[in-house]
């Protein structure tokens, strides 16, 4: 299937381009992956130019821990002073795309008045519906994660490309181009439990889900670019029985190169350099 193009901020993503990659960088001490930390202006910049020296194309910022088993929830205020103090820093360094992961409209338009270019949504724009009128207004790229606030049963393919459907629809309504517009699958947020507010709840087993998703991306694109994070997550802890994230490495590049043979055309990762060299060589096996 050949996917159309996006142009998220001023990069091409999709289609024939190279995969991209997103570089994680963590300004929440809660974080499930302490290794990704940043808290201090020398830290952010040499993260960030470390990140650009290694090949990222984009810079994700986040500023509060989703992580489904945590809990994690911080004021919307708290999120966005931890973001806004990194995105000043990044600019400063760096002229490379800013994305900030939020799904809460506050702290979305806050990014958005520095001059940020996308908004990465777990929520897929459900859980804040002022989260729309704020897309609407500043009209940036958005990365759309499947999420639902109830219970989803049935086939995990289907179900997701259901979800991401509907986020869709909510773009559509708030008048964003479909070519600015990258789909995520949400690897590790779906979940049977969680302490926090923002996975979607399944009775299956959520390794199980998972692994489903990666093997049928090409399913679920809809003509859409597909963004994929599966750095240092919990599936690949289970399968390798390896409790600490700080252990993934090996395993979590093994997860992205099978993506892009897959089908992924961006990849979000912690680990710039080492998934750099993998896509490189799994983007010749796809041809």
């Amino acid at each position: 299937m050949i996917n159309h193009v996006a142009k998220i901020a001023n990069i091409q993503v999709g289609s024939n381009c190279p995969v991209r990659i997103m570089g994680i960088l963590n300004t929440s001490p809660e974080s499930f992956f302490k290794k990704s930390v940043n808290t201090s202006k020398i830290s952010i910049k040499n993260t960030v130019k470390q990140m650009e020296d290694e090949g990222a194309d984009f810079i994700d910022v986040g500023g509060m821990s989703t992580a489904p088993y945590l809990s994690t929830l911080v004021s919307e205020n708290v999120e966005s002073k931890r973001i806004l103090s990194a995105i000043k820093i990044i600019q400063n360094y760096t002229n490379l795309p800013i994305s900030v992961d939020t799904c809460r409209s506050k702290v979305a338009k806050d990014a958005l008045e520095f001059g940020v270019e996308i908004i990465n949504d777990i929520s897929g724009l459900k859980y804040d519906i002022e989260m729309q009128q704020v897309i609407s207004e500043y009209k940036p790229s958005l990365i759309l994660c499947a999420f639902d606030s109830k219970t989803v049963l049935g086939n995990s393919v289907y179900a997701t490309k259901k979800l991401l459907s509907e986020s869709l629809k909510i773009a559509k309504k708030s008048h964003i181009p479909s070519d600015r517009i990258v789909l995520d699958p949400a690897i590790g947020f779906f979940r049977k439990t969680g302490k926090g507010s923002f996975f979607t709840k399944i009775k299956s087993n959520y390794v199980t889900r998972d692994l489903d998703i990666l093997k049928n991306l090409n399913s679920i694109k809809r003509n859409f670019p597909i963004l994929i994070s599966v750095s240092n997550k919990s599936f690949i802890g289970d399968i390798l029985r390896k409790s600490n994230p700080a252990d993934r490495l090996f395993g979590s590049i093994a997860a992205e190169a099978v993506s892009v043979l897959n089908g992924a055309d961006i990849i979000r990762t912690h680990n710039v350099g080492a998934t750099k060299d993998a896509i490189m060589i799994a983007s010749q096996l796809s041809k």
